[in-house]
């Protein structure tokens, strides 16, 4: 097998959804023993105070998707750009981060948008 160089492994990155890109980390985690995201983690310090850049980001989740279930996987659609089944699977399985890692004021962006597709959420 060829080995691939920085640029095709980006390259290839970009083409996928966010579904796809999870999967490819819990991959590396079974097949390496190594949390990838453990090490983006250690390299922050670097680039600034953890603390301080723990606390300017936050995660957003659906509680409850409610009655209108069919708008809130639309919306998720759109932040997300996941596929329609990708997001439907998001939106039934309540607790799963629809979005991590993003600024507070994207957050309540978020929130407010599902919240008016009928769906509670949740930031933490």
């Amino acid at each position: 097998m060829a080995k691939l160089n920085k640029e095709d492994f980006i390259s290839a990155l970009k083409e996928m959804n966010l579904l796809e890109i999870k999967e490819l980390v819990d991959a590396m985690k079974e097949e390496f023993g190594v949390d990838p995201s453990a090490v983006a983690v250690a390299a922050a310090p670097a680039a600034g105070d953890a603390q301080e850049a723990a606390a300017q980001t936050v995660s957003v989740s659906i509680t409850d998707p409610g009655a209108a279930k069919v708008a809130v996987i639309k919306v998720v659609r759109e932040i997300t750009g996941l596929g329609l089944k990708e997001s439907k699977d998001l939106v039934d399985n309540a607790g799963t981060p629809i979005k991590e890692n993003i600024p507070m004021e994207e957050a309540n962006e978020i929130k407010a948008q599902l919240e008016e597709a009928g769906a509670t959420v949740e930031i933490k």
